[in-house]
């Protein structure tokens, strides 16, 4: 029977991706998720990628979008039923199955997904890296260079010290050389992202007084939670709600300070919870060594990102999250006070997008020499 599940996943997906010839071969664990719904709908529409596994994270059976129990193998439509296909398209009818690195070779898979725990990701990312599968692993568990850092934001002793060392740190706009290289790639946080992006001019450029104190207040929809269901997450506690958490705790916060190289004792960030589904409005406070005129602000982050094709830099006005649900870009804005050298940079992001899914395509494209934006636009 898990022979004959097989071939029919496989033809399913070939289908879907209408047997793209010479395409990268693509697994994705972890596909039952928020993430792992939004890079199957991406790789779907990808002309050089094509879908060839698709597995939950290996935490118990799939779960269904009512939250019942479901058989092992279903169609991956019970978990997503967007993922049925629009009028006039073909549906995607493959199955999941739960995760198992035996059906991940390099006879069969080219690159994998893991939008996983970091608890998953810590076990089986050595593995797939040792067979000579390329890995892009969405969750935190190769993020942070410093082994010592992950009992303190994970709760994890890491011994994958091998793997760690090899990871690149996934955000393009900073490391597009050593992505291209890379045979496993960490993909950054959500919020991480959406601050990185809007600090990392100021850093290089050594504008910022850090000794002033960098003040990072963002927002997320619920999905950036997961899918899991949690007290905290009922619809009637984030309803007409909005709240704080993770102060001084939230694991996005280490990998913030190495990609800036800031200290932390001049770097506070207190993240969200919003009522709406997916998005992330970050307002970063900072104070400008010198007096400068917004102009200057708006060329030095346009010639920053000037060979970026997914960062938007507002001349004028600021970002929402409006402008950036549902794509793939992160967009930029800022208000200056010049006489008392106060900057804010306001930051949007789709935390499903940019945030998620989004950026680790952008990172197989790179990896595999594509236009960054494939399949992003």
């Amino acid at each position: 029977m898990r022979d004959l599940d097989t071939a029919v996943e496989s033809e399913a997906l070939a289908e879907a991706s209408q047997e793209r010839s010479g395409a990268v071969r693509v697994a994705v664990a972890g596909a039952t998720g928020y993430a792992g719904r939004e890079l199957i709908a991406i790789l779907a529409r990808h002309p050089q990628a094509r879908i060839v596994r698709l597995m939950s994270s290996g935490r118990g059976k799939p779960q269904s979008g009512d939250g019942s129990t479901i058989p092992e193998s279903l169609p991956i439509e019970y978990s997503h039923p967007v993922l049925r296909g629009a009028p006039g398209s073909r549906p995607l009818e493959a199955l999941c199955h739960p995760l198992n690195l035996e059906d991940l070779t390099p006879s069969d898979v080219d690159l994998v997904f893991l939008a996983t725990p970091h608890e998953t990701s810590h076990e089986v990312v050595p593995a797939l890296v040792e067979r000579g599968l390329r890995v892009i692993d969405l969750s935190g568990a190769f993020r942070l260079k410093d082994p010592s850092a992950y009992p303190r934001w994970y709760g994890l002793e890491h011994h994958a010290l091998g793997a760690l060392a090899e990871a690149v740190y996934g955000l393009p706009e900073l490391n597009a050389a050593a992505i291209r290289k890379a045979q496993l790639v960490s993909n950054p946080g959500c919020y991480a992202t959406s601050i990185i992006l809007a600090l990392a001019p100021l850093v290089e450029a050594a504008w910022l007084d850090a000794d002033a104190g960098i003040i990072s207040d963002a927002k997320s929809g619920a999905s950036g939670a997961g899918r899991a269901p949690t007290e905290k997450l009922h619809f009637a506690e984030v309803n007409e709600n909005c709240r704080a958490y993770g102060l001084f705790t939230h694991r996005h916060i280490p990998e913030m300070l190495q990609a800036l190289g800031l200290e932390e004792r001049s770097f506070t960030f207190t993240p969200h919870l919003l009522p709406i589904t997916r998005g992330i409005l970050s307002t970063v406070y900072v104070r400008l060594r010198e007096r400068r005129a917004t102009e200057e602000i708006v060329a030095l982050f346009r010639d920053f990102y000037g060979a970026a094709p997914l960062v938007r830099v507002y001349d004028s006005g600021l970002p929402e999250i409006q402008a950036v649900a549902h794509t793939n870009y992160a967009d930029l804005g800022f208000a200056l006070d010049v006489e008392t050298r106060r900057l804010v940079v306001i930051s949007a992001l789709d935390n499903l997008g940019k945030g998620a899914a989004g950026q680790a395509v952008e990172n197989m494209n790179l990896i595999y020499g594509f236009s960054q934006e494939t399949a992003l636009g």
